[in-house]
């Protein structure tokens, strides 16, 4: 416990003193929580206790609630978009025949009243005096008693019941796979107010932002069921449950039915847990100081799996601590529950079925999570690439570092999935809100894959160790932050001493793409041992251009050439091939001339970014083959 608050003393600390020497601010929160659950009806009953802080210089005279389980109603905000989007999650849908035809409906919409999520409160007050409080659906507008001030802070206190929805996403009962509890966004939960103003958006199946705080949270259950997720247990020893070292050390009287268990979380933006009567636990201690916990159904068929995934989840987030930045926290969990699966501060919620592989994989980005989204809090809903694309470069990093067989470009799919989007006319900025994607496909790949190709691309326009050299320092500035898309391309600016505006605005602000091409190659005519090459800019981005020249004789030899705006010259990513840095190319001019310092009879073919990380729309013109 000591260590705990210690933790929490320095994490705020070192906030203030960050808040204290520049213009960055953020609000703040301590919850309280106690919760009874109610494992026959699935409802559950708690009180919330809420310190708010106003960092801001805005006086507040309202505040924002999230009441996510509301969504899972018949014809709510997420029920309606299932029933319009032309692409509804698979998830989420039933298929049915309709005059012959099958169609697609809203699981939602089907659910019964005992089968419905809710998320209700009551009694709400400020500083002990009652305030009015609306409920908007996944919303709730609290008017305040009293203004909160610039730099002061208030008590919020509530009453709040629910009711678990069955599992449709993320948050549910009884899942495919059988897992009882997976209690995600199951709270009143403070919407973010930041520089740009509240965050109150309704849930309509994306993603979740909140407020930095501290959690102290009490949770009454039969006594019967495991609980793992956010957090440090703090009652191991009451309760009959060790979670450091695993395994009942207790028995509980047979007279006592319910127990509770007390998990206090300093210095994270949510809190989610899950339950089950047949939970095993695996407790792995590493030496880097995280200890992992493994809470997965006692069933056979998947036992060997998860015991495998144990020491390659080790291995993974050893590396990811090596290229990101160490993780903060002294334990993270990975449990069997929810769907697909989803990251939470210190925990992440996962299908425990399937092949090996794909349970890794799925560890693999869902851990990556703690890094870019967990400790590098973006706001995922307005900004998903952030976290989603971001996560993906070091999920597929990561995940070519443990395997027996590396690929050259580990990130060669998501390049793929992008070019894809780009080249079908369905393609939506990734500045556009993440729920405001017309296609689930289109909102994925961009999310995930355009997001990862912002950082492998990085690497193709100021290098390898600028790029890596980018992601630590963006660690170490920005955690326990919500880091905007402008921090990360400062960021690389600062490492590399590159202009980077042009990158990010055109790649997450417009639909603008790469696309250049070997126009022309002619040798001389007057008897000079020279080649003469036209290159052209087709798309509207600009790229600094990196060219291989590949002889007849089998040597080879590299030429750059600089793109002006950008002030800058790469070091040699082939440093065993001789280069030659040409003049730079200005945007202004979609054309670019060059010679080669030998015969074209002696050239075998020229290749534009050999490599493979720019991301050029029309690969086809890329290259000049001479047969």
């Amino acid at each position: 416990m000591k260590k705990i608050l210690l933790l929490t003393v320095l994490l705020i600390g070192i906030q203030s003193v960050f808040a204290q020497s520049s213009s960055y601010w953020q609000q703040h929160v301590d919850y309280k929580m106690n919760v009874t659950m109610d494992v026959k009806t699935y409802q559950y009953k708690g009180t919330q206790e809420l310190v708010y802080t106003n960092n801001s210089q805005d006086t507040l005279r309202r505040v924002f609630y999230h009441l996510y389980n509301n969504a899972f109603q018949p014809g709510s905000e997420m029920d309606m978009r299932l029933q319009t989007i032309k692409d509804p999650d698979g998830r989420m849908v039933n298929k049915i025949k309709v005059d012959d035809k099958e169609v697609k409906e809203s699981r939602i919409s089907k659910l019964q009243p005992n089968e419905i999520g809710y998320l209700h409160v009551s009694n709400f007050k400020q500083d002990g005096v009652s305030a009015v409080a609306k409920e908007v659906e996944t919303i709730l507008e609290v008017t305040l008693v009293k203004p909160v001030l610039p730099g002061k802070s208030t008590t919020f206190t509530l009453d709040f019941d629910g009711q678990v929805p069955v599992q449709i996403r993320r948050s549910g009962r009884n899942n495919k796979e059988g897992v009882e509890l997976s209690m995600s966004q199951w709270y009143p939960k403070m919407a973010e107010f930041d520089f740009e103003g509240w965050h109150a958006d309704a849930y309509v199946a994306r993603e979740f932002h909140g407020v930095w705080g501290n959690f102290d949270v009490n949770i009454t259950i039969d006594k019967n069921y495991v609980l793992g997720g956010t957090g440090y247990l703090q009652n191991g020893n009451e309760i009959g449950f060790n979670y450091q070292d695993s395994g009942v050390i207790v028995k509980i009287p047979k007279k006592q039915k319910t127990i509770t268990w007390h998990f206090v979380a300093p210095n994270v933006h949510d809190f989610t847990w899950a339950a089950d009567k047949n939970y095993l636990h695996d407790v792995v201690k590493t030496n880097f100081g995280t200890t992992l916990h493994f809470i997965y159904k006692n069933n056979p068929a998947i036992l060997d799996n998860w015991k495998q995934a144990e020491p390659k989840t080790v291995q993974l987030m050893e590396y990811y601590n090596k290229i990101v930045g160490i993780y903060p926290y002294q334990q993270y969990s990975i449990i069997q529950g929810g769907d697909g699966g989803m990251e939470y501060a210190m925990c992440t919620l996962i299908l425990g079925e399937g092949k090996l592989d794909g349970l890794v994989g799925v560890i693999a980005h869902e851990m990556g999570h703690s890094w870019f989204q967990h400790v590098l809090a973006s706001n995922e809903s307005k900004h998903p690439w952030m976290d989603e694309g971001f996560t993906s470069f070091i999920e597929d990093l990561g995940t070519n570092e443990i395997a027996e067989k590396k690929s050259e470009n580990p990130f060669s799919s998501a390049y793929k999935s992008y070019l894809n989007l780009a080249n079908s006319g369905k393609e939506q900025p990734l500045s556009t809100f993440g729920d405001r994607y017309d296609e689930n496909r289109s909102y994925s790949i961009a999310s995930y894959s355009k997001g990862e190709v912002f950082l492998a691309q990085l690497e193709y326009i100021i290098g390898k160790e600028n790029l890596m050299k980018t992601l630590k320092k963006y660690y170490t500035d920005f955690k326990f932050k919500h880091p905007t898309p402008n921090d990360i391309k400062r960021t690389a600016e600062r490492v590399s001493g590159a202009n980077l505006d042009w990158y990010l605005t055109d790649w997450t602000e417009t639909l603008n793409t790469i696309d250049y091409g070997i126009k022309n190659v002619e040798g001389a005519t007057d008897g000079v041992q020279k080649t003469g090459v036209s290159l052209e800019r087709i798309g509207r981005t600009p790229m600094p251009i990196d060219i291989l020249v590949e002889y007849t004789d089998g040597t080879k030899e590299s030429f750059y050439i600089p793109l002006r705006m950008m002030s800058f010259e790469k070091e040699n990513p082939t440093p065993e091939i001789k280069r030659t840095v040409l003049k730079d190319w200005a945007w202004g001019n979609p054309n670019y001339f060059f010679e080669i310092n030998k015969s074209k009879t002696t050239i075998r073919k020229i290749t534009i970014d050999p490599s493979g990380l720019m991301a050029d729309v029309k690969p086809e013109n890329n290259s000049y083959e001479i047969k």
